[in-house]
């Protein structure tokens, strides 16, 4: 059931990616470039719908967290390899592979390199376990924790600003 459900989320998920236009290689290089909105505007409407979504089921007591550590080191890193490797494929790991389902047949050349990225990360991960990966490793921590605030205050203001944002986005036409 569980196999189904994601494969039920995950259609859903490649069909609002194609239909808000963020599989579009040129609303990538706009995002890049600060030109064009976009896909920051979906991806935060994700975040909050999500966020708000677990907790609320974790609230109901559906599901528990499971967090891992946070480690600053290994987080800098792999956002940098992360928007480099974005910069140069001009597609993110989910908008390849729904740029390939859209018949974008370039897009299996960028999914070809991500999966030999995380080949070569498994393979080089006992020797990054020992240095990089454990350089500023905070714990097992959330963002209201480390504030000392309740999670739904945190939310409240982030939801707060990123509904600022993007007004600020429309406004500006973004």
């Amino acid at each position: 059931m569980e196999l189904l459900l994601g494969l039920l989320t995950g259609f859903l998920f490649g069909f609002l990616l194609q239909k808000g236009q963020v599989l579009r290689f040129e609303r990538q290089v706009g995002f890049l470039l600060l030109k064009d909105m976009t896909i920051i505007k979906f991806m935060l409407s994700a975040v909050i719908v999500g966020m708000i979504g677990l907790h609320i089921l974790a609230n109901f007591e559906l599901i528990t967290f499971k967090l891992k550590s946070t480690v600053i080191a290994a987080n800098l890193l792999g956002g940098l390899i992360f928007g480099i490797g974005w910069a140069i494929a001009g597609y993110c790991p989910g908008t390849a592979i729904g740029a390939l389902g859209e018949g974008r047949v370039h897009a299996f050349w960028v999914i070809l390199g991500m999966l030999t990225g995380a080949g070569l990360y498994a393979e080089i991960y006992p020797y990054l376990k020992d240095t990089i990966a454990s350089v500023g490793d905070l714990g097992k921590v959330t963002i209201p924790e480390v504030l000392q605030l309740p999670p739904w205050s945190v939310m409240a203001v982030f939801i707060a600003i990123m509904l600022l944002l993007f007004y600020w986005f429309e406004k500006k036409k973004l």
